[in-house]
């Protein structure tokens, strides 16, 4: 887990490095372990280094591979490196070092761009080859790790973070009218290549970019989830894709402990991370540390969930770490965590992942976290109404329940100046649902969900806040052959029990039964939720700065609605809508945009 850069000239000139330092100091706290640069000619990669697996200089990045021929940069972690490598030695290939990053060279030597298909983990990598130039750009399945970029005729410069382009100059800074339609209405998520920036794309996960020294380039997806049911399984009873559930679960949890240094475990007394810390213990790890957090109460709404992270630490016997967030540090965490955003993220729970990754990577440097089960489980409540709905109804019975505000309400939010031409959230969804792998209107929602929303919203949350901290979080509800093999399960079986019934079941007598009883909770950040004191303070600087005002994004006279009555104004997703307002203006500040 770490932080990349680089660039690539087409115009003849020598990459500046000067400019990639710039890139790679920006993101020290992704990779605190160390730092490398590397140039030939128009190329060059820098790195930050988080040092989890081959703690020697000889891990260390960009790597430069001679035998081969390459120069590689990546974060993440591939969790399949050994066998891997043992499969490469086996066709001849000699390793000067045990990390994963070398055994990616040497895959993508023996394989071609194919090498993709081979590893099991998150990742975001560059390959440049010295011989002609050319660059190779990938990122994995789920989108767990982040790749953006910058283009114009002259280069191309990538970073694993958005404000890394920016510290490097030259980009175009401009809002993008159609992302900004996104953020308003998807729950303030902008699916790739888009982002808020016009200057700013991001490479869409399971994509592969070859780039060459012209500037020619091209793209392949790689990995498409079905979600469709299998013939091969049409005889599986209930009891039957419950042990393949959790059998794929066992492994998937069992892969995200390969690491030099501990693993410990983001507890938060949910049913999806409580299953990950009962399958650890089942395998006789011993001495794992857990940690969770709680805020203080506001608005009526219960800040912590400490009941039932502790009744699980307690069964198996964790080291288990409850962090209660004194209110002093609420305030000013708030700034620092939209400064941590690549994109702006409107959930309440970035402040709260924030928070508990500053206390966590005093204690460890990897953790694993549930994050991901309810996207492809069918475990949130806009599931249920698509159940039963017609395919050729489900773009909109999908929007009703999900879109925070639909088009046709824009006017009443956006500037004049601001507003897109087209309706591209119901587009993007529309073509989205209406592609074949999807059988029902809920395949179609989980499938959205598992490959759009969950990438730029929850996952990208949670590398965003993690990795603020040099802390390396795994998700291994999102191992791709668990996903793929729960795409396959019937809607009924998802949705049955209040949602993930199929986890539950499979989860009765390894987690304690309050723990899959109990009502579905989420990260609670009460004092943002029910904004007033100092926070709508916060927020009410944020509107009225002289930048949002030149910028006028939003009309004036809802901006002071708003402010008036701040907790009243729901998205349908319940959010605050004046906090997704300020949010937005809050990161356009903090990147300096204009």
């Amino acid at each position: 887990m770490c932080g990349l850069a680089g660039e690539i000239r087409f115009d003849g000139r020598s990459a500046d490095v000067g400019d990639l330092a710039l890139m790679t100091a920006c993101m020290v706290h992704r990779g605190p372990d160390g730092d490398g640069l590397w140039a030939h000619g128009p190329a060059a990669l820098g790195h930050r280094r988080l040092s989890i697996i081959d703690l020697s200089a000889a891990g260390s990045q960009p790597m430069v591979d001679t035998a081969i021929g390459l120069t590689v940069a990546f974060n993440g972690c591939i969790y399949n490196y050994q066998q891997l490598r043992a499969e490469l030695e086996s066709t001849g290939h000699r390793f000067f070092s045990t990390s994963d990053t070398e055994v990616i060279g040497k895959a993508y030597a023996q394989w071609g761009t194919d090498f993709v298909d081979h590893l099991i983990g998150m990742f975001a990598i560059a390959i440049v080859e010295h011989a002609s130039g050319r660059l190779v750009l990938a990122r994995d399945r789920l989108g767990i790790k982040p790749l953006y970029l910058t283009e114009t005729g002259e280069r191309l410069r990538f970073a694993s973070t958005l404000p890394a382009l920016l510290a490097g100059g030259g980009v175009d800074t401009g809002i993008d009218r159609t992302a900004l339609a996104y953020y308003m209405s998807f729950h303030s998520v902008v699916p790739a290549p888009l982002t808020i920036l016009r200057g700013v794309r991001k490479l869409s996960p399971a994509t592969v970019r070859v780039v060459e020294r012209d500037g020619t380039s091209r793209e392949h997806v790689y990995w498409t989830p079905d979600f469709t049911r299998d013939p091969a399984r049409a005889d599986w009873s209930d009891q039957d894709w419950q042990d393949a559930v959790i059998q794929s679960l066992r492994t998937a949890v069992d892969r995200r402990m390969v690491a030099d240094v501990p693993v410990g475990v983001l507890l938060s007394g949910g049913i999806d991370s409580s299953l990950v810390v009962a399958l650890l213990a089942e395998a006789g790890q011993t001495d794992l540390k857990t940690f969770s957090i709680g805020f203080e109460s506001a608005g009526g709404e219960s800040g912590d969930e400490f009941e039932y992270s502790s009744l699980v630490a307690e069964r198996f016997a964790t080291d288990h770490h409850r962090i209660p967030i004194d209110s002093t540090r609420l305030l000013p965490a708030i700034d620092a965590t939209v400064a941590a955003m690549s994109e702006p993220m409107v959930s309440h729970d970035c402040v709260a992942f924030y928070l508990l990754s500053e206390d966590v990577s005093a204690s460890v440097k990897v953790v694993q976290s549930g994050q991901g089960a309810d996207e492809v489980l069918g475990g949130y409540d806009w599931y249920p109404p698509l159940a039963g709905v017609d395919r050729s109804d489900a773009v909109e019975a999908y929007s009703r329940v999900f879109f925070d505000r639909r088009w046709a309400d824009m006017p009443g939010v956006l500037s004049p100046a601001w507003l897109s031409d087209t309706d591209a959230p119901t587009a993007f969804i529309s073509e989205g649902f209406g592609a074949a792998g999807a059988e029902s209107a809920v395949d179609a929602a989980l499938r959205n969900d598992t490959m759009v929303m969950l990438v730029d919203d929850p996952v990208k949350r949670v590398d965003n806040m993690t990795m603020a901290w040099g802390l390396e979080a795994r998700v291994p509800f999102l191992d791709h052959e668990f996903v793929e093999l729960v795409g396959r399960i019937s809607p009924e079986l998802k949705l049955s029990d209040g949602g993930k019934g199929v986890l539950k079941r499979a989860a009765r007598g390894i987690v304690p039964d309050e723990v899959i009883d109990r009502t579905k909770g989420y990260f609670p950040v009460p004092a943002i939720r029910q904004l007033e004191g100092p926070y709508l303070n916060r927020v009410r600087d944020a509107l009225t700065d002289p930048a949002a005002r030149d910028r006028g994004l939003f009309l004036p006279a809802t901006v002071e609605r708003l402010l008036a009555d701040p907790n009243t104004a729901r998205t349908t997703l319940g959010s605050n809508a004046l906090w997704q307002l300020a949010l937005l203006e809050m990161w356009l500040q903090e990147q300096g945009v204009r």
